[in-house]
């Protein structure tokens, strides 16, 4: 065991100090190797978490304070059940002490056995006195197997543009896709990139990974035309030239190269919807409007309340009037009483996107499919935005998530994200992270989860500094597991969690036990611990998705021609020479292909077209799959038609154009859904998941 690190590691002190509030002095990237944080990132940590550690002297304080206030608690702010276990908190407090409990439902209970599942209010006193009044979370001990084998589709909904969408794909093209896939190619499931409310600007980040709220939808997505009161507008001249100006967009991107702008296209749909606004709702629809508006609460008037002000202000709130940057202040109330109208057409256009959601989710359940739409959910969000500025006492300020150095990035990485607080989650039994799972399971079979590991743990960045300079800062895994297993169950969801690289020892362990499926990508399964060839088929985990790529990663037939080499060596982001590259490269591809032929995989199904070789090959992958336990299996809709661009390149912003290009086929041009709906290659490969032995 080495130790590497700064030449200031934290005191023994400061050690302790931190190991109390769950920050950490050291980390491993591997078995063998330990690296120390630095004092100065412990310290800020600590500070972001309220402790002060800046002086020996403050840390001796906050250390004994620290000490007394744990030696003196009966419990910690939430505690977790599993349902038919206990908690070892409840069994550790002293002998006599009284328990009272009122359930969500309202009810006293005076024992804690046999209670429903929820998040109850649990009262503790003790013979001495000592009483602690606590959230008690009661979960399912797990979530129930996926009891039969899915395959389903991935896809970056922006890229999926049909004749019908405004420039970029819509919720429309969402509900035309699963309603399709599930009744004729028989899939289980459609996975899509987080829906999350992006940050408004010119331009707008176009990474759906670094939204402005997590909670609520971004109304870019809606499918105008199928807004009940689109029919009505009072003035249709005005209306009809919107279509006509969206007819444009979708040609210069589906004709003319151009790629996808979500500006634009947002743009066009404000107009349209702030003219479908003026259409006063029907009966039944105002009542569901204002059930709406009393299921969301004081969460969907911070959203709208920050969308009016970004309005006027603009979209970074730590730029506007002081007084305007507390959501709770009495200027902001003033502010959104005089923009009244402008935060009831933001809660509308939530309304609005929720319903086409679940209209989404509806449509693909009645086309057959057990799972049905898989939803994202990011890490985080975006500084600058909503969910930033309304839930500011659960953020670490100053702080930004991000991974530390590991044999693919030695600089480390630095997301842009503030992290939650774990000691302001615990203390109110974690009502945003519940509030947010709740939201979403409104309208998705199953979830993934994007780096599930930060359920555990997350590595925090202080802002100004490198991410080389940050430190690791611990959740309480059982009860956000606790959370997670209780909101999924009672939606009836499946979740899965992206659990790729460096994964901390027991973690995939950890979300098996409590039936949280992980992801298995194909290029990344290799016999690690013994010779590091590709792991046969019988040899994968059974409780994933398993899939040949992600939106992060090359496509299959950019992988298999080493196009991924090419396109990284013409944007000059080659760490080694080309030649080694490319023959890297060539040999990772060249075992699978070798395994793929000793299995007898590697034919070609054409389903009445001729079949290349290059197309064979991406069907034997994906044969593979299917030859593995896996119990989803998603097939990356690009590579349907053999499309060789990665949607995100990572590592670029300006150089590459990530989160911008409609699906393509090998030849790079853009393929609707209606063509894709009549691809012979399509449709070739779908046969070998429908046909293919499931061993």
């Amino acid at each position: 065991m080495t130790a590497q690190g700064p030449a200031e590691p934290p005191s023994e002190d400061l050690t302790r100090l931190a190991a109390l509030h769950g920050v950490a002095t050291s980390y491993s990237p591997s078995p063998d190797r330990t690296v120390a944080a630095s004092a100065t990132a412990v310290t800020l940590a600590l500070a972001a978490l309220g402790v002060d550690a800046s002086v020996p002297e403050a840390v001796r304080a906050a250390l004994a304070a620290r000490e007394q206030e744990l030696s003196e608690r009966l419990l910690p702010p939430t505690v977790v059940i599993w349902s038919g276990a206990t908690s070892p908190a409840l069994t550790d407090l002293p002998a006599g002490t009284r328990l009272h409990v009122e359930t969500e439902e309202g009810e006293s209970r005076f024992s804690v056995d046999e209670l429903p599942p929820g998040v109850h209010r649990l009262t503790a006193t003790a013979p001495d006195g000592r009483t602690a009044e606590v959230h008690l979370v009661v979960a399912p001990p797990r979530l129930p197997t996926p009891t039969a084998r899915s395959y389903g589709l991935l896809v970056q909904l922006y890229s999926l543009l049909s004749q019908r969408s405004w420039g970029m794909g819509d919720l429309g093209d969402l509900a035309e896709l699963g309603a399709w896939a599930g009744r004729a190619l028989g899939a289980g499931f459609v996975q899509v990139n987080p829906l999350h409310a992006g940050v408004p600007g010119a331009p707008t980040d176009p990474s759906p990974y670094r939204p402005s709220s997590r909670r609520f939808p971004d109304p870019v997505h809606l499918r105008v035309e199928d807004v009940p009161e689109y029919a009505y507008v009072e003035d249709p001249e005005r209306l009809r030239a919107l279509p006509a100006r969206a007819a444009e967009l979708r040609a210069s991107v589906l004709e003319k190269g151009a790629l996808i702008d979500r500006d634009a296209v947002w743009e066009l749909k404000r107009q349209a919807l702030e003219l479908i606004r003026e259409v006063e709702l029907g009966p039944g629809r105002r009542a569901a409007y204002v059930d709406f508006l009393a299921e969301q609460g004081e969460a969907l008037e911070d959203h709208a309340t920050w969308c009016a002000l970004a309005e006027v202000h603009g979209s970074d709130w730590s730029r506007w009037p002081q007084a305007l940057r507390d959501p709770r202040s009495a200027e902001t109330a003033r502010a959104r009483g005089e923009l009244m109208d402008r935060v009831d057409f933001h809660c509308r256009l939530a309304w609005l996107t929720d319903t086409q959601l679940t209209e989404a989710q509806r449509a693909a359940r009645e086309a057959g499919m057990p799972i049905g739409i898989v939803h994202d959910l990011a890490v985080g969000v975006h500084p600058q935005g909503a969910d930033a500025w309304a839930q500011q006492e659960y953020f670490a300020a100053g702080m930004s998530v991000g991974a530390p150095p590991d044999a693919f990035n030695a600089r480390g990485q630095d997301w842009g994200l503030p992290p939650w607080r774990p000691d302001r989650l615990a203390e109110s039994g974690y009502a945003p992270y519940r509030r947010l799972l709740r939201a979403l399971f409104r309208y998705a079979g199953a979830l993934r989860i994007d780096h599930v590991m930060g359920l555990f743990r997350l590595w925090w960045v202080p802002q100004g500094h490198p991410p080389t300079e940050g430190t690791y800062v611990r959740y309480d895994a059982e009860a956000m597991l606790a959370i997670l297993v209780l909101e999924a169950s009672r939606a009836g969801a499946i979740v899965i969690g992206e659990d790729l690289g460096t994964v901390e020892p027991g973690v995939r362990e950890k979300l098996r036990e409590r039936g949280v499926l992980g992801t298995s990508v194909l290029w990344f399964e290799r016999d690690w611990d013994g010779d590091g060839r590709p792991l046969p088929p019988e040899s994968w985990r059974a409780d994933c998705l398993a899939t040949a790529t992600t939106h992060d990663l090359p496509s299959t037939a950019a992988r298999l021609t080493g196009e991924h080499v090419e396109l990284r060596h013409r944007l000059d982001l080659l760490t080694r020479p080309l030649e080694e590259e490319r023959a890297e490269a060539a040999a990772d591809a060249g075992e699978w292909l070798a395994l793929l032929g000793l299995l007898g995989l590697l034919h070609g199904t054409g389903g009445g077209h001729a079949v290349s070789e290059e197309e064979a090959q991406i069907q034997a992958v994906h044969r593979f799959l299917l030859r593995t336990p896996s119990r989803m299996v998603g097939v990356w809709l690009p590579d349907t038609v053999g499309d060789r661009r990665p949607q995100n390149l990572p590592g670029t912003w300006d150089q590459y154009p990530n989160w911008r290009l409609p699906i393509a086929d090998a030849e790079g041009r853009p393929v609707t859904l209606e063509e894709l709906a009549r691809s012979p290659r399509l449709h070739a490969l779908m046969e070998v998941l429908r046909t293919a032995p499931r061993e």
